[in-house]
């Protein structure tokens, strides 16, 4: 009881990277062993003995390898076969239970364990049933060893008794060559009630008169084909489905199919019954007999659906669903004309309601995205761009009519706002441009993104949109709940046009051609006066220097203001004002018109009756 340590000493070790034996001093439970020590005497012998040097130091042998015995009866295993018997006392059917085990002996460290062989739909715990350790003897502290084993004799270990019957080879010839006798072996014991159990139960089948293998040589591979439908339009959503029922001749079994067509929308579930015999008549059942059963056997049947149940032109209950037979195939009338005589295989005609057609709503525009491209969403899940007219697209590639428009508007500051608004002849769309105008306290840039504008009162189902047509001169057009009128255009707008007159009506022609006709009898009489101007370009040029070098002296000038006043009342940007707005305008600007060299510089500008070419007076008055 004072011992405290019981684990072996260790005897394999390394030094400088070698590995090497060493011998044990101690034992289990730390007392010192003697057997691999060095006597008294041999120590004092040891200690005397001098060295001789008269034919050398004899030299010793070496000694004998030593082997640790963990290392020696490393994965060496003594098996037994054995049993034991337990009480079952609550149980009718068996008083006990024999079991099975296996007990294994590890050499290397004297442990055992008890292992029980799994055994299926058993219902009890098995596996491991005395866990690997020293199995203790009896209550002085001794364990089980080897030498205490043997065939024919019980063992007991914690309280169970097992009867060992036998072991295997290795178990037999290493107790032989240890000096044990060994037991003759004996015959293991079985359970009872477990071999009862796979003893199969004794059946009574009286047989029968049919031969069933008969009729399967005769009618392999025959099978009789009925078309059918079942109506099911009594219930929500139901409708008149048509199927396939198989009678399969060998051993006749039915089998019910369904018809899929394209695009039906139900999912393909090809068999509705599957292959099996059909009861059609139940024998009377009892009260306690359940309505659900997991197979119906030929008790529970009086009579099952055979070829003559089936016909054309009636009407078959099958499991709770009745089908109307309306046509067969060639080979199952060929087999009722002989086998039943039957002759009338007269098809029905099955009346098939008309599809009612729902009419397509086609739900308001909600003003996102073009309308043609929106609309694709209420023709299929997967939408489709709109087809584009690609000839038109690559003959009018870069070809853009330009417009000058103002905003129709109550409030004064956005009457005085302009904006360009360009037509893209290749796909008919409108985008609108606001120059930026500045220290106005408006924004400009993209006003409108490219996109095909509406006209007013177009529908859905049938939408308008502004054509180059439409733009004429002075007309109203409706952006989006945003009106603009028309008051200027480029003059590539005319000569497109005139080009292709016979795809625009003559009005609005007409309106451009009144539109640019003062603009050019002006510019064709500037065009005679240059000329002349050119004559006196020389004398321009000295008086413009004059001019500037005298309105040096007038500090209260604003060049940059004096140039973009004649320019924002130039609407037209022909270069050519009146001489009377033109004088309004410098009085304004506080321009001194009255000097020598102003007036000489105005009459040098001026181009026609009553016209002054402002842009050569303007270099007088540079920003």
């Amino acid at each position: 009881p004072q011992k405290t340590s019981f684990h072996r000493s260790q005897t394999l070790g390394y030094k400088n990277g070698f590995a090497f034996p060493r011998l044990p001093t101690v034992g289990i439970g730390r007392e010192r062993l003697y057997v691999n020590q060095l006597s008294q005497a041999e120590l004092d012998e040891l200690s005397n003995k001098r060295p001789t040097l008269t034919y050398g130091r004899a030299k010793q042998a070496p000694p004998s390898g030593f082997i640790p015995a963990h290392v020696a009866l490393d994965k060496k295993i003594l098996k037994f076969d054995a049993y034991f018997q337990e009480d079952v006392p609550l149980s009718a059917e068996e008083r006990y239970r024999i079991r099975q085990v296996g007990i294994y002996y590890y050499l290397e460290d004297d442990s055992m364990t008890v292992i029980e062989p799994v055994v299926h739909n058993s219902g009890l715990p098995q596996g491991k049933l005395i866990r690997r350790h020293r199995v203790p003897k009896n209550d002085r502290g001794d364990h089980y060893h080897w030498k205490d084993l043997n065939r024919g004799m019980n063992i007991t270990m914690y309280g169970r008794t097992y009867r060992i019957v036998n072991c295997d080879p290795f178990t037999q010839v290493f107790l032989e060559s240890q000096g044990i006798e060994l037991n003759p072996p004996e015959k293991m014991v079985f359970d009872p009630y477990t071999e009862l159990r796979r003893m199969p139960m004794r059946k009574y089948i009286t047989p029968s008169d049919f031969d069933q293998l008969k009729q399967f040589l005769t009618y392999d591979k025959q099978v009789l084909r009925f078309y059918a439908t079942w109506d099911d339009t009594n219930s929500m959503f139901g409708e008149n489905r048509p199927y396939i029922i198989h009678y399969y001749l060998a051993d006749d079994t039915v089998e019910v199919r369904e018809v899929y067509k394209q695009n039906d929308g139900r999912d393909p579930f090809p068999v509705l019954i599957k292959r099996q015999r059909l009861p059609k008549t139940f024998v009377d059942k009892k009260k306690t007999f359940p309505s659900c059963v997991l197979e119906i056997s030929d008790q529970e049947v009086l009579e099952w659906y055979t070829a003559k149940d089936f016909a054309v032109g009636k009407s078959t209950t099958l499991l709770g669903r009745t089908f109307f037979i309306y046509d067969c195939d060639e080979f199952t009338r060929n087999f009722y004309r002989d086998k039943f005589g039957i002759t009338d295989f007269q098809p029905v005609e099955i009346d098939k309601k008309p599809l009612e057609k729902v009419p397509q709503v086609i739900p308001p525009y909600n003003g996102f995205g073009i309308l043609e491209d929106s609309l694709q969403n209420c023709f299929s899940l997967l939408p489709k761009p709109p087809r584009k007219d690609i000839i038109k697209m690559l003959e009018n590639n870069h070809k853009v009519l330009r417009y000058q428009v103002t905003l129709e508007s109550p409030n004064p500051e956005d009457r005085k706002r302009r904006f360009i608004l360009s037509y893209f002849l290749s796909d008919d769309m409108i985008s609108i441009y606001e120059p930026p105008v500045r220290n106005s306290g408006i924004i400009g840039g993209r006003y409108l993104g490219k996109t095909r504008v509406a006209k007013p009162g177009s529908t859905t189902e049938n939408a308008t949109y502004y054509e180059p047509s439409d733009l004429t001169i002075g007309s109203t057009i409706e952006v989006f709940g945003h009106r603009f009128v028309i008051t200027d255009a480029d003059e590539y707008v005319l000569n497109y046009m005139e080009s292709n007159a016979e795809s625009f009506p003559a009005a609005t022609l007409q309106s451009l051609r009144d539109h640019f006709r003062p603009r050019q009898v002006v510019k064709e009489t500037a065009n005679s006066d240059i000329p002349m101007l050119g004559n006196h370009k020389q004398e321009l040029d000295e008086l413009i220097v004059q001019v500037q070098e005298e309105l040096k002296l007038h500090k209260y000038l604003n060049n940059k203001n004096i140039q973009e006043t004649f320019l924002q009342c130039d609407k037209d940007g022909s270069g050519i004002l009146d001489q009377a707005k033109f004088l309004a305008l410098c009085n304004s600007l506080s321009v001194p018109t009255d000097a020598i060299l102003l007036k000489k510089l105005i009459d040098l500008c001026s181009c026609g009756e009553d016209k002054i070419n402002y842009r050569d007076f303007l270099r007088a008055f540079p920003s």
